[in-house]
């Protein structure tokens, strides 16, 4: 990491950031074998407790909305497959499976889904309805969004954020001063819902991603038909939350690489 200049900082300021920047492995490697470390400038308790408040916002809007878990049939299918995807997800973090998961569906027209830091996740119907996604392509998605959470790219990027632009709440979360600020709860959500993943993180989504459909017993394939409908969907181009991703041709060998490594989970899982 790119030491931060200590004449632009107070020097006790200085000392703690440095503290407080610490390599981390968030998760083992899996069949998939990623195997990355990262630096982080905040706990991941702060950055869980954040996106916490900032779930119940989106819910309490949606709710207000009546966008809300709004089809029953479509919510029970969401986390029906939801339910299995997490259980392996001890493959790479241990502790995983004991998460408070929870998945809810929006009503909106959006190519959407995501999971925030601790496992709080939601999909769009947009998604599941203009795709006519089977179970298959439903798993390959959140077993991606799930992904992002296990290796803690939310944190990851709020450590980014944090380094390039450190503000009086996030010094004071840093310096123990007080609970998470508005700040923070501001970075997780523009980190989350605003900016896209960069490649590298798409990337370890995506490997990790079809690992867990695998050992869920959903077939890891369907990632290539699922990019499919979405390239059908943007004139050949991703949404913009997969933006940043490598061109089609690119990422349709990666994941087909990477569903063929995978394919004896599924056909155990299978059995």
């Amino acid at each position: 990491m790119r030491a931060i200049s200590r004449t632009l900082l107070p020097a006790a300021l200085a000392a703690t950031i440095t503290v407080a920047c610490q390599t981390v492995q968030t998760t083992q490697a899996g069949a998939v074998g990623v195997q990355r470390s990262q630096l982080m400038m905040v706990s991941a308790q702060e950055v869980e407790q954040a996106s916490n408040k900032q779930y119940q916002q989106m819910l309490d809007e949606a709710r207000r909305k009546n966008a809300l878990n709004r089809d029953a049939a479509t919510v029970q299918r969401v986390r029906r497959i939801v339910s299995r995807l997490t259980t392996p997800t001890a493959v790479f973090r241990p502790d995983a499976p004991a998460w408070n998961w929870e998945v809810n569906v929006f009503t909106s027209n959006e190519l959407n889904a995501w999971c925030m830091a601790g496992g709080k996740m939601a999909i769009y119907t947009g998604l599941i309805d203009r795709l006519k996604l089977t179970d298959d392509e439903i798993a390959a998605v959140m077993g991606h969004e799930i992904a992002h959470a296990l290796r803690e790219h939310a944190r990851e990027r709020v450590s980014k954020a944090m380094a390039t632009g450190i503000g009086v709440s996030v010094a004071g979360a840093l310096l123990g001063v007080g609970q998470v600020g508005q700040d923070l709860m501001s970075t997780v959500a523009r980190v989350t819902f605003e900016l896209p993943n960069s490649r590298e993180h798409e990337m370890e989504a995506d490997r990790m991603g079809v690992e867990l459909a695998a050992r869920a017993g959903y077939d890891p394939r369907a990632a290539v038909t699922l990019w499919d409908k979405m390239a059908s969907q943007s004139a050949g181009a991703p949404p913009q939350w997969l933006s940043t991703h490598p061109s089609h041709a690119n990422r349709q060998r990666d994941l087909a690489e990477y569903a063929a490594r995978v394919m004896p989970l599924y056909q155990g899982a299978r059995r």
